[in-house]
């Protein structure tokens, strides 16, 4: 039996179709509703003679137009390939490229940006503009409006038959370099993203009905992913829940903490995902802001992935819901889910200030491998790379050499291993350190950005922060925190070191401090580190 997106989503439609399966500001759509709007959209772009294996682009905001978009290309076997709405012309004409893209769904509001790259993009044969409110005239593009390519197309469901082995392709934010797209079979990511495997028992779905037969007529939970949908985490927060018939609510335009809970009050939500502390901190915070009170009872779950959580900022939510399971993830475009633990105050007073890093109990085929490629004995100390087996990607798209860097052959099996450090614990606990390519070698000695910015945010002056290694002529490389402050705030370097020599070890303490106006972060709340470090370089502020 073979898994596949669109095969999964028509499953739950035809299962509950009168449901509401999506919100997004104004709209409101049942199974059935979304379904028949994604199979317009598929045929438009059928007649238009685009089909199996084209890369569609979507590049806009959150709105049900994209997760009709996406589900309208996988309709057709085509690759939706999400465009970051953050990229200046120079990034977006690179994507449009590296990425092949022969078609363009994006918001009205980018048809100058569009414009002034379309040239260069002799492959991008159509673009299709979702009205979003901006009054752009796409005309100069030639784009046809969305409404009028969804009112061409049929309703009807009466594609041909899918494989597992249909591509999905997600591009990496590219943080440390330039974005990469990573090739999955749709049937590995739905069995490491999209709750084709356990997370419970590590068990693998036998069959597609596993999925299906998990909805139930009369139950549903809801669900309200916070990151933009051209992120992975938020694009499988929707698409797993899906599958299951649940319900998905989406949150439109610039993040802002009281609209995200009045969205959760005034729809029930029972699950929340959000990406770190970007986003944790200031809903928590808004929590505590004079006269404000939210229904919030609804809440079952809430999830972080993708981003630091700080154990300071968990400690609040632990207070704040103490009937709330609250839960951390890890993972990685290239690996999938890779572990998860349960955030309880008792573990927070156990762990104190965590001086290490985010705690998982690993997932099915996890491993810790050491620079010899051999398994990191429990308890050892051994520092390592976080490795998964089993379903992971095929590879980077059109980077061969780069692919065979991260997905290695060990004893005969294929294995990710993108450069996160890992120790394992003697009770089998991965305790994550950060990725690689941002760590700081000072006189011979790791550090790990995420470890000394959890000991920084934790002071109550202090806002957000990132870390990252400048220059030293004496050790190679000395720490450098770039920091956000509290309104009204301005800490000292000797403040912040003293803070932080309580709660890590003296080589990780910063020797540079750069006060900011604003700490700059993906919208998914990743951190931009070569912002950072160009700051740290060329900053003003220097204590």
């Amino acid at each position: 039996m073979e898994f596949n997106v669109a095969d999964l989503v028509e499953a739950a439609v035809d299962r509950v179709p009168e449901r509401e399966a999506l919100v997004c500001g104004s709209d409101r759509l049942t199974y059935a509703q979304l379904d028949q709007r994604a199979n317009r959209l598929a045929h438009f772009l059928q007649s238009r003679g685009f089909g199996r294996g084209d890369h569609i682009g979507i590049y806009g905001f959150n709105s049900a137009r994209w997760v009709e978009s996406c589900l309208a290309a996988y309709k057709i076997r085509a690759v939706p390939i999400n465009v970051n709405y953050r990229y200046v012309e120079e990034e977006l004409l690179y994507l449009f490229d590296n990425a092949d893209l022969v078609a363009l769904v994006h918001d009205a509001q980018f048809a100058p940006r569009i414009a002034n790259v379309r040239s260069q993009a002799p492959q991008l044969r159509l673009c299709i503009a979702i009205d979003d409110g901006s009054g752009q005239d796409c005309a100069v593009i030639g784009s046809v409006p969305y409404e009028h390519a969804a009112a061409e197309g049929s309703p009807a469901r009466d594609f041909g038959p899918r494989s597992g082995d249909d591509l999905y392709i997600l591009y990496t934010g590219g943080t440390t370099g330039k974005p990469k797209g990573v090739m999955w079979r749709q049937q590995d990511v739905i069995f490491t993203l999209g709750g084709g495997i356990d997370h419970t028992t590590n068990e693998p779905a036998a069959t597609p009905e596993v999925l299906t037969n998990k909805i139930m007529p009369a139950f549903y939970l809801t669900t309200a992913p916070l990151a933009p949908l051209m992120h992975g985490a938020a694009q499988w927060t929707v698409l797993g829940p899906l599958f299951t018939g649940a319900r998905v609510v989406l949150s439109s335009g610039r993040f802002d903490p009281h609209q995200v809970w009045r969205m959760i009050e005034r729809e029930r939500v029972n699950t929340l995902a959000l990406t770190g502390d970007a986003m944790a901190r200031p809903l928590i915070e808004a929590l505590s802001e004079p006269g404000v009170s939210y229904d919030l009872s609804s809440l079952m779950v809430i999830t972080s992935t993708a981003a630091v959580f700080s154990p300071s900022v968990q400690a609040q939510y632990v207070e704040r819901f103490p009937n709330v399971m609250l839960i951390e993830a890890t993972g990685s475009s290239e690996q999938g889910s890779t572990g998860m633990h349960t955030i309880t105050k008792e573990g927070l007073t156990q762990t104190g200030t965590r001086q290490h890093g985010v705690r998982i109990k690993p997932g099915k085929d996890v491993m810790v491998f050491d620079e010899d490629l051999q398994p990191v004995p429990p308890g050892s100390g051994v520092v390592g790379k976080l490795a998964r087996g089993g379903n992971i990607p095929l590879g980077y798209y059109k980077d061969p050499e780069k692919s065979a860097e991260t997905f290695v052959e060990i004893a005969g099996e294929r294995w990710s291993i993108p450069g996160d450090y890992a120790i394992v614990e003697a009770d089998g606990t991965v305790v994550m350190l950060g990725r690689g390519s941002v760590s700081i070698n000072s006189g011979g000695e790791k550090i790990y950005p995420e470890e000394v910015e959890g000991a920084l945010k934790s002071h109550p002056a202090v806002f957000d922060a990132l870390v990252v290694g400048v220059p030293d002529e004496r050790w190679g490389s000395r720490v450098a925190a770039v920091v956000q402050p509290r309104p009204g705030q301005k800490p000292t370097l000797d403040e912040l070191a003293a803070h932080c020599r309580a709660r890590i070890a003296g080589y990780k303490i910063p020797r540079e401090l750069h006060l900011v106006g604003q700490v700059v972060r993906a919208p998914s709340g990743k951190p931009d580190y070569r912002w950072a470090q160009q700051t740290a370089l060329t900053g003003q502020y220097r204590a």
